[in-house]
This record gives C-alpha cells, structure tokens and sequence, in this order.
C-alpha cells in the first residue's frame, strides 16, 4: 500500500491549486493525485473559450506533475475514512494523512442518442469536436446557459452552422434580465445560430453518418454533429459512501474541512459558507475551484485558514463578454446601468436591499468594486446603484 503525505482525489483545477497550495508552506511532503481523466491537469475554461480562438492546446496545462505524483485513468471505488485508506478501480492501495476531496461533477445525459452526443466536459470532447469541425458542418446545440451558449458562439465563430435548442423563451434566461436575455437570441441569430427557444429535444436517430434531432415542437432537423450543455451533477457518492456529511454537495467547514477528520474537499463537488452572501452554496466555476483548491492544500498542511474569498465567474459570447460576483437570478430584483444598452454596463442584482450579485457586461477592471459592494449592507434603491460602478 502506498502513502502519501497528502493524496488528492480529483484532477481538475481545484485538485491542481491544492498542490500548490500544499508547496506553498510544505515543499517535501509527498502529493498523491488520482484522477479519472486520461490527461493531466489543465485549464478546464480554455475547452470553450481560448482553445476556440486560437490558443495552443500546450498553454493549458497545469504542470501538475512537478509537484505531485499523477495516477491518471484511476477511479476511486472506496473510502475509509477511519483506517485513512483508498482504493481504485485498478488495483491501486493509498494511505494517507491528509485526504482532498475534488471530484467535480459529472454532466446531465439526456435518456437517449447517449452514443452520438458530445456532453461537454474534459479535454477529450474537446479533441472530438475539433475533429468533428474538421469533417462536419452542421452541429445541434442543446442547452442555453453557460456551456450552451459559449459552444455555440465558438463553433460558429469557426465558420460552422449551429443549431442551438433549449427550453427557456432565452439564452441565459435563469440568470439575466428578460430584456438582455432576449436580445442574446436576436444577437445570437445575427452571427448566423439558429436559435429555437421555449424547445425540447424528444428524440435523435442516426442513419448512417447523419444525426437527425426530433423536436417537442415538432421540428425535424438533420445535423452533423450533437453537443449538450445541460448542466452538471456533483460527484458525492464515494463521500457519501465513506459517510461524510452531503447536502448539495460535499459539506465543509470555513476551513473546507469535511465533516471527517483529516478530510477536505473543494471545488464543484464542496458545498461551503459564501462570506458575502452569508449563506452555503456550490459553485461551478473556474475561480472557486482554484481559490478553493489552495486554501484547502495550505490547510492540510497546516495553515489554519478561513475561506473568505469571493469567487467571480465569467463568460466570452462572440463579441461579447462578462464578469460577475455572487448570486445572479433573473427572478431577483434587478437594476440596470447601461452605459450603452446590450454592450456595456453593469446590472445588480438584490435581495431584500442588499446586493446579493454584480454583472459587469463588457465592463472591465471593476471586480474590486463589486466585491466590496457585496460585503455592503445597504439598504439599496434603485436610485442608489445607479452609477455606482463605472464603465471604463
């Protein structure tokens, strides 16, 4: 049985940033990484975001492997908490001192077709797809948020034709503002994306080579290619199994200590106290995952920290792109301030007089501001957050 020092389960971001942070203030102890991808650890955003423009794949990588040990293509089967020991799907035996939990998630399947579509995830359906647009034209889209909507703005700014089909009435209808929301799908059709809203996918059939999509509207449409983006699930069951406490994820403490002794977990799988919002969430984005991911290695070895950082999240539509903080819901109260109406200003999003989220649209350089605004009590109007922050 092999031990380590630390071992970490998850080869993401998260799992990466708590080798680092692990370096940080331990530079000899020694790192375990498990991961079930194939590839070491990298830049997950870049799969649909820079990859598409033009960045090489061999900016992406994390270098992982100058810091730790990788066990790559291994699924963890088991978890003793108690006796601290792990197995895997080959075989493998791991003790250890300091365990990291960072599994992620894994995406939504639609119940058919489960062969002939891309749910896109990890480098390897990156590399499927590219080789898809070297030979295809014609792709489908599922889903409208965030992987939806950034594939098809990237397949289509590579001279593809897109198809994107979703059941809200507008891209990015659960977070933005109706108004904003709608003009996406007018936007999005300017660029040449078929948009098909308030839609369903009822079935896919393939004859030969060709994909044809059966819509809940009734809609036919033969396609080259399917890629989904329907959202994640987090991966919890080996925590749950082991008996670590699950609600919406792995829950932890203001240290991302797991309800087990010597065990953390971080990422997209964590379910954590937001110190801005003053309540647990989970969060799926590359900011969380990274600060996460170092704090929870410092601590293993040893730092005693609180997790208070405020993760941003952002996005790159064609010509368009965002950052934001906190919790964005079109069902909030939303003001906003635009400089320029669709292309540059700055949307808040409330809750009971307080800025609960800041969506800074094409607005650069203000992640400071909207941060401190968070952590401000308020209480708000309408008439206050008007100019508030500004565009530069």
């Amino acid at each position: 049985m092999k031990h380590y020092k630390y071992l970490i389960i998850g080869g993401g971001l998260a799992g990466d940033a708590a080798t680092r942070g692990i370096r940080e203030l331990d530079a000899d102890g020694s790192i375990g990484l498990i991961s079930a991808e194939p590839d070491a650890p990298y830049a997950r955003p870049n799969l649909s975001k820079g990859l598409w423009k033009g960045r090489p794949v061999e900016k992406i990588w994390r270098k992982t492997e100058d810091r730790a040990e990788l066990l790559l293509g291994r699924t963890v089967t088991s978890l003793d908490a108690t006796k601290k020991t792990v197995h895997d799907n080959k075989g493998g035996k791991y003790a250890y001192d300091k365990l990291l939990i960072a599994t992620g998630g894994s995406p939504i399947r639609l119940p058919f077709g489960l062969a002939d579509i891309t749910y896109f995830r990890d480098l390897q359906d990156y590399q499927r797809l590219r080789k898809q647009t070297e030979e295809k034209n014609h792709f489908v889209v599922i889903g409208g948020g965030f992987i939806g909507s950034e594939i098809a703005a990237a397949l289509t700014m590579v001279g593809k034709k897109v198809t994107m089909i979703f059941l809200e009435d507008a891209i990015g209808a659960a977070i933005f503002p109706s108004d904003l929301a709608h003009h996406l799908n007018e936007y999005y059709r300017e660029k040449g994306v078929e948009v098909l809203a308030n839609d369903s996918v009822a079935s896919i059939q393939m004859e030969g080579n060709r994909l044809t999509v059966q819509t809940g509207s009734g809609r036919a449409i033969d396609a080259d290619g399917i890629v989904a983006g329907i959202g994640i699930r987090p991966n919890v069951s080996l925590a749950q199994e082991a008996g670590l406490k699950i609600e919406n994820g792995i829950v932890v403490d203001e240290s991302l200590q797991t309800s087990a002794l010597d065990i953390f977990a971080a990422g997209d799988s964590a379910n954590f106290f937001h110190a801005a919002l003053g309540k647990r969430v989970r969060l799926e984005h590359e900011d969380n995952a990274v600060a996460m991911g170092k704090l929870a290695g410092r601590n293993m070895a040893g730092a005693h920290e609180t997790f208070t950082h405020i993760p941003m999240f952002y996005s790159d539509l064609f010509d368009l792109g965002y950052e934001a903080v906190g919790e964005m819901s079109s069902k909030m109260e939303i003001v906003s301030d635009w400089d320029e109406p669709f292309k540059k200003g700055v949307i808040y999003y409330l809750a009971e007089g307080r800025v609960r989220g800041v969506l800074l649209w094409n607005v650069w350089k203000k992640l400071g501001e909207a941060r401190a605004l968070l952590m401000e009590k308020g209480p708000f109007k309408a008439e206050d957050l008007i100019g508030r922050i500004k565009g530069e």
